[in-house]
């Protein structure tokens, strides 16, 4: 039975999540890929503000193709997370709780999540068509001389998704694996 949660994330919410938990988010989310990442990470550097405050929200890794008449966006599937990898350890820091993407984290990102009390969710890819009908509202926020790579607010409903990495340092991935393993064993 998946789980109902809100953006912008609690700690307690975000606390009770299990790697692999199924998960159907509704609420605030923001859209950040690697240019906007890159801008972010550059802002923080020099000493100045972001675009938004990112304490306790949720970023997905998503550049959205244009709506088509009668959308609110177009297609909207996660892309690869690794390519934030660089920038997501200083965002947490500054109190990002949550990242929608799909596949692997590295270790330092890994280990920041669980520091941060923080998490990582798993878009399914290859269903940006049904991600899309979660997506009720659109605003672009900052940066939208990047194009489809604009930061922008969304508002969603029952968004689909999964726990990868929980702020306890569980992996689904390697829980998974491990599991195969273990059954190819027996």
């Amino acid at each position: 039975m998946p789980i109902h949660i809100t953006a912008p994330l609690t700690a307690e919410t975000v606390e009770n999540l299990k790697a692999g938990d199924a998960v159907l988010l509704s609420g605030t989310i923001y859209t950040a890929r690697d240019a906007a990442h890159k801008r972010m990470y550059e802002a923080c550097l020099a000493g100045e503000a972001l675009p938004f405050d990112i304490t306790n929200q949720v970023i997905y890794y998503v550049g959205p193709t244009p709506a088509k008449d009668n959308q609110v966006i177009g297609s909207a599937g996660p892309t690869t997370s690794e390519r934030m990898d660089k920038y997501t350890p200083t965002l947490l820091d500054l109190g990002l709780k949550g990242m929608i993407g799909k596949g692997y984290r590295s270790d330092e990102v890994k280990s920041s999540i669980k520091r941060n009390k923080a998490v990582y969710f798993a878009a399914i890819g290859g269903s940006a068509a049904l991600i899309a009908q979660c997506i009720k509202r659109v605003e672009v926020v900052t940066y939208e001389d990047l194009g489809t790579e604009a930061i922008r607010k969304l508002e969603v409903e029952n968004m689909p998704l999964i726990v990868i990495n929980d702020a306890n340092g569980q992996d689904f991935y390697e829980i998974g694996v491990a599991a195969f393993r273990e059954a190819e064993e027996t």
